[in-house]
C-alpha cells in the first residue's frame, strides 16, 4: 500500500484526477444530456423521442436565425475592438516611458469593471443610452447639434450600446493578459533590435508581436466563445429578453427564452447543441489558420 501511494507512475493521474472529475460532472455530463434531450419532446411528466425535428424546425426558425445573426456581429465587433486596442495599451503601460506608479493605477482602475455586477453596469448602460433628453449620451450627442436619440430601440444604436458596455468590461482584463504576455518577451530582443537600428513599429511588427501569438490565439479563441454565449449584458441592457423587434436577441437569449419562459427544453436544447457546434467549429478553424495544431503536432 505504501509503495502505491509513493508511486512516481501513479502521481501524475492523481494530481490530474480532480481535473477529469470535474470535467465528467460538470461538462461532458451535461452535453451528453443536452444532446439526449435536443432529440426529444419534454413536456412535464412526458418525454417522447423525436429524432431529428427539434433540428429540423430550429433551420426553419427566423427568430434563431435573427440571433445567429445578432451574435456573430456582436461576436466580430468585439474581436476587432477588444483585441487591437487591449495589446496597444497594453504596449504603452508596459513601455520604458511609461511611469511605473502611474501605470500601476491605470493598471488597477481598468480591471475594476471586470469586478463590477453584470446587473449593476447594465443599469448604468441602460441610463447612460436612455431615451430622455438628460440621457448621457443623448447630452454628448446634443453638444453637437444632433437631435436625442432612442439608443435601445434601433439595430444599430442598440449595437453601439452593446459593444460600449462590453469594452468597458472586458478591456482591462485583455489589457491584463497582453501585459502578462509582454512581460514574458526577453528584453535582449528589443536591445538587439535596437543595435540594428529598428525603429519602434519595426520591434512591434517583428518582434512585439511574434512573440505575443500565444496571448493573441488565447484572447482570440475565449473572445469567440464570450461573443458568442453573450446573454446576460443583452438582458440587463435591456431589462429581459424581449427587446424591440429582437435587435438584442442572442442565441444563449432564444436558449433562455425556449427553455425557460417557454418551456420547452428540448427546442432549447437543440439550440444550445448548435450553439457548442458553431463556437467548437469557429475556434479550430482559427486554431489551425493560425498554426497552433501545426505547432503542437511538430514537436
Amino acid at each position: 500500500m505504501k509503495k502505491l501511494l509513493y508511486s512516481r507512475k501513479l502521481a501524475p493521474y492523481v494530481f490530474v484526477l480532480p481535473f477529469i472529475l470535474t470535467f465528467l460532472v460538470f461538462w461532458m455530463v451535461p452535453i451528453i444530456k443536452s444532446v439526449i434531450m435536443s432529440t426529444q419532446d419534454i413536456l412535464p411528466g412526458q418525454t417522447e423521442f423525436v429524432a431529428l425535428d427539434n433540428y429540423t424546425r430550429l433551420f426553419g426558425d427566423r427568430i434563431f436565425k435573427i440571433a445567429v445573426a445578432n451574435s456573430f456581429k456582436y461576436m466580430v465587433g468585439t474581436l476587432i475592438l477588444l483585441i487591437p486596442i487591449p495589446m496597444l495599451l497594453a504596449c504603452l503601460i508596459n513601455s520604458k516611458l511609461a511611469n511605473s506608479k502611474v501605470a500601476a493605477i491605470f493598471k488597477s482602475a481598468m480591471f475594476v469593471p471586470a469586478l463590477t455586477s453584470v446587473v449593476v453596469a447594465g443599469t448604468i448602460f441602460r441610463l447612460i443610452f436612455g431615451e430622455m433628453d438628460t440621457a448621457l449620451m443623448n447630452q454628448v450627442i446634443g453638444l453637437f447639434g444632433l437631435e436625442p436619440i432612442k439608443w435601445l430601440k434601433e439595430s444599430t444604436t442598440g449595437y453601439i450600446a452593446l459593444l460600449a458596455l462590453a469594452c468597458w468590461r472586458w478591456m482591462g482584463v485583455n489589457t491584463m493578459y497582453f501585459i502578462a504576455g509582454l512581460q514574458s518577451i526577453p528584453a535582449d530582443y528589443y536591445e538587439a533590435a535596437t543595435v540594428d537600428g529598428a525603429n519602434t513599429l519595426q520591434k512591434f511588427r517583428y518582434i512585439t508581436v511574434p512573440q505575443l501569438k500565444p496571448t493573441i490565439v488565447y484572447v482570440l479563441t475565449i473572445s469567440i466563445y464570450g461573443g458568442l454565449a453573450m446573454f446576460n449584458e443583452s438582458y440587463m441592457l435591456y431589462q429581459g429578453n424581449n427587446s424591440p423587434n429582437n435587435i438584442g436577441l442572442t442565441i444563449v437569449g432564444y436558449l433562455y427564452r425556449q427553455g425557460i419562459e417557454k418551456n420547452d427544453m428540448g427546442y432549447a436544447s437543440a439550440v444550445g447543441v448548435v450553439l457548442l457546434v458553431l463556437v467548437l467549429v469557429i475556434n479550430i478553424i482559427q486554431l489551425v489558420a493560425t498554426g497552433t495544431f501545426k505547432k503542437e503536432g511538430g514537436r
